[in-house]
């Protein structure tokens, strides 16, 4: 796991002056898409705070599986997308794009845990992720056929 430098100095008083700094503080130190992160934080912060807020991971779906914090943008390796995320554009998945981190981390886990879902296997895992312009239909479909193509390897 690589290691990062003090991440303290990236912002973590916001946009507010120092002088009207007075939230308590703790330093902690995190692993983050493999990479290990040591920050002053504010403990008032959530994760997701933490993560768009200070470490620029902008994508809100954040997956904390206990060991390594996961969000949407280290799905992709090397430059290349997940076979998850071009079973999504594939299949025309992410409409306005609103829900999209939350459908992949959701469909990344249901992948890991069951690697070839059947459509009720991903509309049941997928509950509770909110889709604007109900295009729930091409989600499901996009899971199915990266689980089909990929065996699982989200």
């Amino acid at each position: 796991m690589r290691d990062t430098p003090d991440a303290s100095s990236a912002s973590p008083q916001g946009n507010r002056p120092p002088s009207e700094h007075h939230s308590p503080r703790t330093a902690i130190s995190l692993p983050v898409h493999g990479v290990r992160h040591h920050v002053d934080v504010e403990d008032r912060w959530t994760l997701g705070e933490l993560l768009r807020d200070h470490l620029d991971l902008t994508g809100t779906a954040v997956w904390a599986d206990g060991a390594d914090v996961q969000t949407v943008e280290g799905l992709a390796r090397d430059g290349h997308l997940s076979p998850l995320q071009q079973a999504f554009i594939e299949h025309n998945a992410p409409q306005c794009g609103f829900c999209t981190p939350g459908q992949l981390m959701m469909a990344t886990a249901l992948l890991n845990t069951i690697p070839r879902p059947d459509a009720a296997q991903v509309q049941q895992a997928l509950v509770g992720n909110l889709c604007r312009c109900a295009n729930y239909n091409a989600i499901v479909e996009a899971v199915v056929a990266a689980g089909a193509q990929q065996g699982g390897a989200a």
